[in-house]
């Protein structure tokens, strides 16, 4: 089978940057077997490691390595594939990538490898995502979230889903096609338990694809308040080591400082900033400036308050300039000092607001373990993640298009016409996750975002 995209030759270096003990270039293409025959003298065999010595046009060695051949179609791209694996210094890895432009290659855009595997149908849009995915993981979790995606796992949910809408369809339409049968089409076709069960199914994936969100772009997390409140030393607390200055003197931390923490593998970016507090000196309002712009940013603020003064006057004029967005935390700090124990609460504060209250000790990390509890409840974590799904932002809009679209079939099922264009049009959200339909301009918005070599 000829693959679908085989216009010319892309070759570039497949591992990171920097000095490694073997580096990786990769070419995708026609014409393989020549090129490997000027580079290193030798045709190598279909998946067989072959030690060789790649040569510039002069015949003089660049580099040894091993040459490894996948024909068409066994390959990841689909097309014939060369990887050459040599040592692994930049000088070295870019002497050997500009001898295989001289022979006929160019180099390769950000994902194109992954974007032919896509378009030779050796992936889905869903896998190929999965792909970029599981390079940029940060957490264990989310690795292995992407990696049951790049498996197909994600895929399979999708088309189960589908299916069943096309079924339904076929039912439902196949009664408008034959309107003086003496059949009843919602009892016959067992359409309403069919839809409800889509409806569940879908329900269940998409709880499934926001978890996976949370393990994939995780919470930004800033911690407001007054000076001296003890933000810095939530912060070293959270991340485990000193990494932000604490002393007794207001304003010593000018400018935010961010770390990246995991709790239940979700990643948070934790943001410490400036106090909040009418100032003379210029540099310390630049650092106050910024604090309101990392508060406009987060998904998170804990607005940090001294336990033995509680919510003061001052730290009401900051709770009223939040962002209503924002979920607001209040964290009552040095609870030690003021003699209490680590507790949660939900109080009515003045403006008739109840919000969630933790008192904590950040110095001796007395019920650290509530505020844990509490982020993962605000980001909506329900248990350990094992089989949630590392979702991007379009495939939560398609699955939530998807589901208005089944709402609005069950409000329409005693209308087959627009039941059954209600289903389509489900349907059809749905495609769009893997691929089956989908605009040539968003392909190239989603693997511009790769790294040249994937």
């Amino acid at each position: 089978m000829a693959p679908k995209n085989s216009a010319d030759t892309i070759a570039a270096v497949a591992t990171a940057s920097g000095r490694g003990g073997i580096g990786v270039i990769r070419i995708s293409g026609g014409g393989l077997l020549d090129l490997a025959m000027r580079l290193v003298g030798k045709a190598p065999a279909p998946r067989q490691a072959l030690l060789a010595t790649f040569r510039d046009a002069a015949g003089d060695p660049l580099d040894q390595g091993i040459v490894l051949y996948f024909p068409a179609p066994h390959s990841f791209t689909g097309e014939d594939v060369l990887e050459l694996q040599g040592h692994g210094g930049p000088v070295v890895m870019q002497m050997l990538l500009q001898r295989c432009l001289e022979l006929g290659a160019r180099l390769a855009e950000p994902g194109e490898f992954t974007r032919r595997a896509y378009l030779n149908d050796k992936l889905d849009l869903a896998q190929a995502e999965a792909v970029a995915d599981l390079i940029e993981a940060s957490t264990a979790q989310a690795a292995r979230s992407a990696l049951r995606s790049l498996a197909g796992e994600f895929s399979h949910q999708v088309h189960a889903l589908t299916d069943g809408l096309a079924d339904l369809r076929m039912l439902i339409e196949a009664t408008l096609d034959f309107p003086d049968e003496e059949i009843d089409p919602l009892r016959d076709t067992d359409a309403v338990p069919r839809l409800q069960g889509l409806r569940e199914a879908l329900a269940g994936l998409r709880a499934r694809a926001r978890q996976g969100s949370l393990l994939r772009s995780g919470l930004t997390v800033v911690l407001a308040g007054l000076p001296n409140v003890g933000k810095s030393s939530l912060l070293n607390r959270l991340v485990g080591d000193v990494r932000a200055i604490v002393t007794d003197v207001p304003g010593t931390t000018r400018d935010a400082l961010r770390e990246t923490i995991q709790i239940e593998g979700i990643p948070l970016h934790v943001i410490d900033t400036a106090g909040l507090r009418d100032t003379v000196d210029p540099v310390e309002q630049l650092g106050i400036a910024r604090t309101w712009q990392e508060i406009e940013r987060a998904d998170v603020v804990l607005q940090i308050v001294d336990a033995r003064a509680g919510v003061t006057p001052a730290d009401h004029a900051i709770d009223v300039r939040l962002p209503a967005a924002v979920v607001r935390i209040v964290v009552e700090n040095k609870c030690d000092l003021a003699k209490r124990q680590p507790e949660r609460s939900l109080l009515e504060e003045e403006d008739g607001r109840r919000r969630v209250h933790l008192a904590l000790s950040a110095k001796t990390g007395a019920g650290m373990e509530l505020l844990h509890d509490e982020l993962l409840r605000v980001a909506g974590w329900q248990g350990h993640g094992e089989d949630a799904i590392l979702a991007r932002e379009r495939h939560l809009e398609a699955l939530g298009k998807a589901a208005q679209h089944l709402d609005a079939a069950a409000a329409t099922l005693a209308q087959l016409e627009l039941c059954a264009e209600e289903l389509r049009l489900a349907q059809e959200a749905l495609a769009v996750i893997t691929g089956e339909f989908t605009a040539d301009d968003l392909l190239g918005l989603i693997f511009s975002r790769f790294c040249i070599g994937k």
